[in-house]
């Protein structure tokens, strides 16, 4: 067998401002991959596709907490990603995940995205529907946000790495 692996495979999370769902998002993929032993085959990245996302964003405080409850903690400097700014993360990505119908309608403004797999989150897990942003509501909105995403994605692990 020779040296070269195998090319990682490149998953990119988005949200409207990469603040709070999408971090959440990756964050557990990132850990549900790591469980799976499959930490250094894919690469989970994650940026904000509204008009008002902005690179170096703080995350949101919130979306911090109900990481750190569940054990995983962000650099004191974790910031969201702009992708009209960073628009080489659509053109590296293999699959994309949106949180909401109108995710996947707002890539069509990128040529970047174009003939890629884009799903939602819940069609991962082989639902429908929107993951609703929790931003300006309380904990536990947070909280069950956090948990939806994760029984998503754990539910739609396999699909995502044969996507």
């Amino acid at each position: 067998m020779s040296g070269a692996s195998a090319p990682r495979r490149r998953v990119l999370v988005v949200c409207h401002a990469n603040t709070s769902r999408s971090i959440i998002a990756e964050k557990v993929l990132e850990r549900l991959l790591a469980e799976h032993g499959l930490a250094g085959q894919v690469e989970v990245r994650s940026g904000g596709i509204a008009p008002y996302a902005r690179d170096g964003s703080l995350v949101s405080l919130d979306a911090r907490l109900v990481l750190r409850e569940v054990g995983i903690e962000l650099p004191p400097g974790a910031g969201a990603t702009d992708l009209k700014r960073q628009r080489h993360l659509l053109a590296d990505a293999d699959v994309i995940l949106v949180m909401t119908e109108q995710q996947r309608g707002m890539l069509r403004d990128f040529p970047e995205a174009a003939g890629k797999p884009v799903l939602t989150v819940r069609e991962l897990a082989g639902e429908s529907g929107d993951i609703a942003d929790p931003s300006m509501q309380d904990e536990d909105v947070f909280r069950r946000c956090r948990d939806e995403i994760t029984r998503c994605l754990a539910r739609g692990l396999q699909r995502l790495l044969a996507a």
